[in-house]
């Protein structure tokens, strides 16, 4: 059994979750995407976001955010969850009902989603081992944020895109993910890179090669919290969204993103599991359907990097620009895409599996204890019993994300291309947006 069938409540549900006609919200998905091009194209011609020097300065927000006592308070905050969930992992019983999994699948993945969204980024102030890099550096009397080594700025975002691979790997395709000595190691093998490559580079690592840091803080960039000069700001989440700092791999680390949750949802298609189920070599022998599954994944991840790549690099700049520079230069309008796509396809799984965890996390050994004193509640199914409304949300979440990034990329278009260009340019991602937009619905529905 895979940790995403804890309860049956992962994923999206399939048709049976969504009463609405797929055809009709596909179309007027590719409407609405459509629609909002033409208005951007007549109403937004000059740059609106570059340098997000706008904002409301909260210089008191920002004295508490910034202080010794909160930031220390947030710390001691990661560090207590951590070592919560490290007695359930290390102490507790190798069972399904061991509230680590859901921490590890259901809390640490998804739920650094909404809390991001809500709080900004949330990951980089609660990190454990940017905790215990900050501790060891301390009693060695060097300098948390200088590491032995410079970090070479070549390698950008890459190590964060190779651990959200790595993780969404495990969580996906790995056949032995529900055993509790392999996710006790993957959460080792995290922490000796993470601190291997704090000593080694300092906290520069931890923002480019952290994969829950790097999740968190994109994610960040579409709530209302911002930074101008050091100070905290309130700005609209499209001004923050212009903000991501550009660099090698960020692509990737969109890509694998995007790229994983739609393969979650196509695993669990009905054409898919006919094909495994009715191919006698996948039937007869299991590990070719792993194989498969395997090769699935990397296709969904590298096919999203591919046609992103191929809709940003069909403008009129130069040759050397258009391959190398603009897919991570437009790479950021994606995030909101995979915001609203993450919603759609988890927010039931959040939103019950996570009330799940919470009440076996009462009794991290299994032995009847009510350490929380959650261990008597029960989980609510409200949303599994209003489809509709729950249709209706994931559709518009969809929906909603493609169309904010179709404004991100259009404002960044604005900024870059040269003006004969500022328009035709953008055609080959609105394509690349729309086929996001047809093959995530066509998903939706399909599992």
């Amino acid at each position: 059994m895979s940790p995403d069938r804890l309860t049956g409540a992962h994923g999206i549900g399939g048709a049976k979750d969504l009463p609405l006609s797929p055809e009709l919200a596909i179309a007027g998905a590719v409407a609405a995407l459509t629609v909002s091009f033409i208005v951007l194209a007549v109403a937004w011609r000059s740059p609106r976001y570059a340098g997000a020097a706008g904002g409301v300065v909260l210089p008191g927000t920002t004295r508490i955010v910034d202080s010794a006592a909160f930031r220390m308070l947030l710390r001691a905050l990661g560090l207590a969850i951590t070592a919560y969930a490290a007695v359930a992992a290390l102490l507790g019983q190798d069972l399904l009902t061991n509230p680590f999994f859901g921490m590890f699948f259901v809390w640490w993945w998804v739920g650094l989603v909404p809390l991001s969204l809500l709080l900004g980024p949330v990951w980089k102030a609660i990190s454990p081992v940017r905790t215990i890099n900050l501790l060891f550096a301390r009693l060695s009397g060097s300098d948390p944020d200088r590491g032995v080594f410079t970090y070479p700025e070549r390698l950008g975002y890459w190590p964060a895109a190779l651990g959200l691979f790595a993780f969404v790997w495990f969580e996906l395709v790995f056949p032995y993910k529900t055993e509790l000595d392999a996710v006790r190691l993957w959460c080792a093998v995290y922490l000796a890179v993470m601190l291997l490559g704090g000593a080694l580079f300092g906290s520069r690592f931890y923002e480019r090669g952290d994969p829950f840091e790097v999740y968190s803080s994109l994610v960040a960039k579409m709530s209302v919290w911002g930074r101008r000069d050091g100070m905290l700001v309130l700005r609209s989440p499209q001004a923050n969204l212009d903000t991501v700092e550009v660099g090698p791999g960020l692509l990737a680390v969109v890509s694998v993103l995007f790229g994983s949750t739609a393969f979650d949802s196509f695993r669990d298609s009905n054409a898919w599991v006919r094909f495994l189920q009715n191919t006698p070599a996948f039937r007869d022998h299991g590990w070719l359907a792993d194989v498969a599954n395997n090769l699935a994944l990397l296709v969904f991840c590298a096919g999203v990097g591919l046609v992103f790549a191929l809709g940003s690099m069909l403008t009129g700049v130069d040759k050397a620009t258009r391959r190398v520079d603009l897919p991570d230069l437009f790479a950021h309008s994606v995030v909101p895409i995979v915001v609203g796509y993450i919603f759609a396809h988890y927010l039931t799984y959040l939103f019950e599996v996570g009330q799940q965890t919470l009440i076996q996390a009462s009794d991290p050994l299994g032995d009847g204890s009510n350490l929380l004193g959650t261990g008597d509640w029960s989980v609510n199914y409200w949303l599994s019993y209003h489809p509709t409304l729950l249709a209706n949300f994931k559709v518009v979440a969809v929906v909603l994300g493609h169309v904010v990034g179709v404004v991100a990329a259009h404002e960044r278009a604005i900024q870059l291309l040269p003006k004969r260009h500022q328009l035709t340019g953008q055609l080959s991602l609105l394509v690349a947006m729309i086929a996001f937009t047809v093959g995530g619905l066509y998903l939706l529905f399909a599992a």
